[in-house]
């Protein structure tokens, strides 16, 4: 093999998509006190390019820019360089990106800064051809050469603005938490609903779980029909789409038109990790058999692809890979020509092709189609004059040959780090697809995981690492980190009643108190407080993709503070929640994991207490209702918990259905209670 022509510092990194760079002519280094400490001492300016392995411009402008000698030079000669994994950095990431968005208005990745050596930011933008980044980067190193002094200036109006950005102002007087808070909410949002396609009216299109988490738990506790109908046809839409894979299963991070056809192909562990929750619940809801279906395959294409021997969950498959023919092409492994599905199915493909639009609809380019249906199996089957379970038994036999077909291709690239909150994430699906299927190994996948977290994630004295991979955990854990676990260990608890993942939840709690919170706001910074300062320290507080972490741990207080009785828990989590109240109104899609956080406060919410010795078949029943205005807990012993404390009878299994700690009379069967709770 023959030795590569360049190295660089990144050849000691263990993050996938540092090493896909290690090689590089760039004189790349990692993001760390030594490459920071350099830029000063040399007073040379930062140039800071960030992405992750998944991306696939990123792979495109290493191949254009960085894999250039020419474009090399210039870097080196003018810059300290440094290669960031957003996904190991999301600090980095959250910080420069804010930066970016200022300056230009938009943002995304590859995300490319130049910074002046103390690590302010002077000028940035995502993707640019190679003619472009040449011309930018020389123009820059002249004008810090002749006139630094304007890059100082404006380097000092920008950190101005980002701070400006980050002052969270609270309220001088509370907000009464009541219903009518929803009104204007609720039909401005349902303005922007694409009733054709699902989603918003706009592309690209993601997913957004908590968006559409929050419209159906809100659709159901207020009986509104017509939301709930768009909220299913969403979830519909994207099932049928190509942005889900109906051969392996599992969904790709979004899709660059309006009817779900293309995905960017890449598939990222926190979007499935989400989608299984998100499934499971409208299974709990409607019983529709093809949303289990959905949950099953979906942990299927986890369990294959993106887990290992331990337990622990990888990030993600990227979206390229090798065409067949030598080159690496986007969507390769996943995509069809009409000549391949006709000779794999045979007399099959007929039917195949009415179901997947292997016609105009279907197609995407170069001859190649993304599977995509647009009818339900029961339409389908009318249309095909077939039996629903006779069309689904034959789609899966078809479905198996094109799995066997497709597995003779390159994969997509594996990147193999696992993290904390994305890990945690996972073991909540887990749990919320054992709830609702009552699969026992769902369960056990789901501990597996905590176990592994457990023992690799936490360090000397309790504090979780963000990062594993190749028996290493390395840097320090953000706040989504601590929320995103906390909530999984609460997950745990409700779906196997084991107070030990209670206890570890609290004691992670008392961490994230002495680390990460700002006094003045209630809510808690990103990083900790023993990490090294960026140029600014964030707060955040927007729901996007992935719920903010600020977010998930209200919830969290919320639900512990049931659990234990302790009503300071309760009233810290209020506290969050009202100090954002003021930006819902203006945009409340990106609040949506906090306005079902409201809901809790302004509807009824119930603290269910089951025990006895009859406790387990008592739980399964309550685990399968969808029930998203509720904890539950339960013991067939004595317990000192809150909400269980003082509650066991002997020789009667009893179900205690209280609000706000007032508790209607015990009974005994799964009806009774919830006849209590209409």
């Amino acid at each position: 093999m023959k030795k590569p022509d360049n190295t660089n510092q990144l050849i000691n990194e263990s993050s996938p998509y540092l090493l896909q760079h290690a090689h590089n002519p760039v004189d790349w280094r990692p993001w760390n006190d030594k490459s920071l400490d350099e830029a000063k001492k040399k007073n040379k300016l930062l140039l800071i390019s960030v992405g992750y392995s998944a991306c696939h411009w990123c792979h495109v402008m290493e191949h254009e820019s960085f894999e250039d000698a020419e474009v090399a030079a210039i870097m080196n000669a003018n810059y300290i360089s440094v290669k960031v994994d957003r996904e190991e950095r999301p600090d980095v990431d959250q910080v420069y990106m804010n930066a970016v968005q200022a300056m230009t208005g938009m943002g995304g990745w590859p995300m490319n800064v130049v910074a002046l050596p103390d690590g302010r930011p002077v000028w940035g933008g995502t993707y640019f051809q190679k003619d472009q980044w040449k011309s930018a980067l020389t123009q820059i190193a002249h004008l810090y050469e002749e006139q630094p002094e304007k890059l100082l200036e404006y380097a000092q109006k920008l950190e101005e603005g980002l701070s400006q950005m980050q002052i969270i102002e609270i309220p001088e007087n509370e907000k009464k938490l009541d219903k009518s808070l929803f009104d204007g909410i609720i039909s401005k949002w349902k303005s922007v609903l694409d009733h054709k396609n699902g989603g918003y009216n706009r592309s690209p299109k993601f997913m957004m779980p908590s968006n559409h988490d929050f419209l159906l738990r809100f659709a159901h506790q207020e009986k509104d029909t017509e939301l709930l109908k768009y909220v299913k046809h969403t979830f519909n839409k994207i099932s049928w789409g190509g942005v889900y894979d109906p051969i392996d299963g599992g969904f790709s991070r979004y899709s660059v038109d309006e009817k779900w056809h293309v995905p960017h192909f890449e598939k990222m562990l926190y979007d499935n990790a989400q989608l299984v929750s998100s499934y499971a619940n409208l299974f709990k809801l409607t019983k529709n058999k093809w949303y289990a279906d959905v949950v099953e395959n979906t942990l299927k294409f986890v369990e294959n692809e993106l887990q290992d021997e331990s337990g622990a969950f990888y990030s993600a498959l990227d979206a390229d890979s090798d065409n067949g023919q030598g080159h690496s092409e986007e969507g390769a492994f996943y995509v069809w020509t009409k000549d391949e599905l006709m000779k794999i199915l045979g007399d099959d493909y007929e039917l195949f092709s009415e179901v997947y639009h292997i016609d105009a609809f279907g197609r995407w380019e170069k001859d190649h189609y993304v599977l995509i249906r647009t009818k339900s199996l029961e339409e389908l089957s009318v249309k095909l004059n077939l039996k629903r379970e006779e069309l689904s038994a034959k789609l899966k036999e078809l479905q198996k040959k094109l799995g066997s077909e497709r597995s003779k291709r390159s994969k997509p690239g594996l990147d193999d780090k696992s993290i904390a909150s994305w890990n945690a994430m996972m073991i909540s699906g887990y749990c919320h697809a054992f709830q609702a299927l009552q699969k026992e190994d769902y369960l056990v996948k789901a501990e597996a995981a905590i176990n592994f977290i457990l023992k690799n994630l936490v360090q000397p004295g309790g504090r979780l690492y963000h990062t594993y991979k190749n028996g290493k955990s390395s840097i320090n854990a953000y706040l989504e980190d601590y929320a995103f676990v906390i909530q999984s260990l609460l997950d745990l608890y409700e779906s196997s009643s084991r107070e030990y993942y209670l206890d570890k939840a609290q004691e992670l709690l008392e961490i994230v108190e002495h680390d990460f919170k700002d006094e003045e706001t209630g809510l808690f910074y990103f990083t900790s407080s023993l990490d090294r300062a960026l140029i600014n320290r964030i707060i955040d507080v927007q729901d996007n993709v992935i719920p903010a972490a600020n977010s998930v741990m209200a919830h969290n207080y919320y639900k512990l503070g049931k659990l234990t009785g302790n009503t300071t828990l309760i009233d810290r989590s209020e506290k969050m929640l009202q100090a954002v109240l003021p930006g819902i109104t203006d945009y409340a899609q990106s609040y949506s994991n906090w306005l079902l956080l409201l809901l809790n406060f302004t509807h009824p919410f119930y603290e269910i207490a089951i025990t006895g010795d009859n406790y387990e078949e008592l739980v399964k029943g309550f685990q399968q209702q969808y029930l998203q205005n509720k904890v539950l807990a339960s013991s067939k012993s004595k317990s000192e918990l809150g909400i269980l404390k003082d509650r066991l009878k002997s020789g009667v299994s009893l179900i205690y259905v209280c609000k706000q700690g007032n508790c209607q009379l015990p009974v005994q069967k799964l009806s009774d209670a919830l006849g209590q709770m209409i």
